[in-house]
């Protein structure tokens, strides 16, 4: 329940530069996002897309993408122009270290539109790849996005389905877009295991199961993957206070401990059960 909204108002950025790489490969793009970071500048975006995202882009849009980059990378500089001249060279160090092959700088305000375009018209160029996709929402750390990339490529191979990653990378937020055929028997189960997998590996490297999509009911099993026992009575306890009479969206965001331990009981580690202090059914 939302009782109360303060807003900001911001002037409009008095100078404004986009600047685009490619890379050969997803480390190199990856690296050069945590250099960015490193190097103190905030951007005002910060996108990567891999090279099945930039092909369905491009045929969509036809942004002027390079279809046979591994990764491309759109970083955005916004403030005064002595302080975006001045991030600007830095942004281009930073690609020219990583091994960027190409850098475009918008040379006026339709080419940067377009160029953004591309960007912004990812997810319905990706739905025409395939007859449905399904769209994750990770977050993790930033250095762990060129490791996080290699284990998702992985378990596309186990799971025999093409992913295309779209994601914030300035803020480590994923969004991999696995791609499926729910006519066929079993892909869509499958599909959302595969999205279960990825969230579990977000966790294990320091990260969360969402960045800016929620919870709902699709990632209750996955929350608890995250948090444990203390922590979701606190959940609990917390919604009790607003909501003692379980009205507002019974059974989603906050799973029961029961649903953990049923959970647990398929996930032995080190011939540990999680929670044994609860009864199983």
């Amino acid at each position: 329940m939302v009782v109360e909204i303060k807003l900001k108002l911001l002037p409009i950025p008095e100078y404004t530069k986009l600047v685009v790489a490619d890379f050969p490969d997803v480390g190199s793009s990856a690296r050069a996002v945590a250099k960015i970071i490193e190097s103190g500048i905030i951007p005002a975006g910060l996108e990567m897309m891999d090279n099945l995202a930039i092909k369905a882009a491009e045929d969509f849009v036809n942004a002027g993408y390079p279809q046979d980059a591994a990764a491309l990378l759109l970083c955005e500089l916004d403030g005064s122009q002595q302080e975006v001249e001045r991030a600007l060279a830095v942004v281009m160090k930073v690609f020219t270290a990583t091994r960027a092959r190409s850098i475009k700088i918008a040379t006026d305000e339709i080419e940067r539109q377009l160029l953004w375009q591309g960007r912004k018209s990812a997810f319905p160029a990706v739905g025409r790849l395939a007859p449905d996709y399904y769209c994750m929402d990770g977050t993790i750390p930033r250095n762990q996005l060129e490791n996080v990339l290699q284990q998702i490529a992985i378990l596309s191979g186990k799971y025999g389905l093409q992913v295309a990653n779209v994601f914030h990378a300035g803020d480590g937020n994923l969004h991999p877009l696995i791609l499926y055929d729910a006519n066929q028997p079993g892909e869509f189960a499958k599909a959302e295991k595969f999205g279960a997998d990825i969230l579990s590996l977000c966790v294990k490297v320091g990260g969360t199961i969402t960045g800016e999509h929620g919870v709902g009911v699709e990632k209750l099993d996955s929350m608890c993957e995250q948090f444990g026992k203390d922590e979701l009575e606190q959940f609990m306890a917390l919604k009790a206070v607003f909501d003692p009479k379980k009205l507002l969206n019974p059974g989603k965001v906050v799973p029961s401990l029961h649903r953990c331990a049923e959970l647990g009981a398929m996930h032995v580690h080190k011939g540990r059960l999680p929670f044994p202090e609860l009864d199983r059914f």
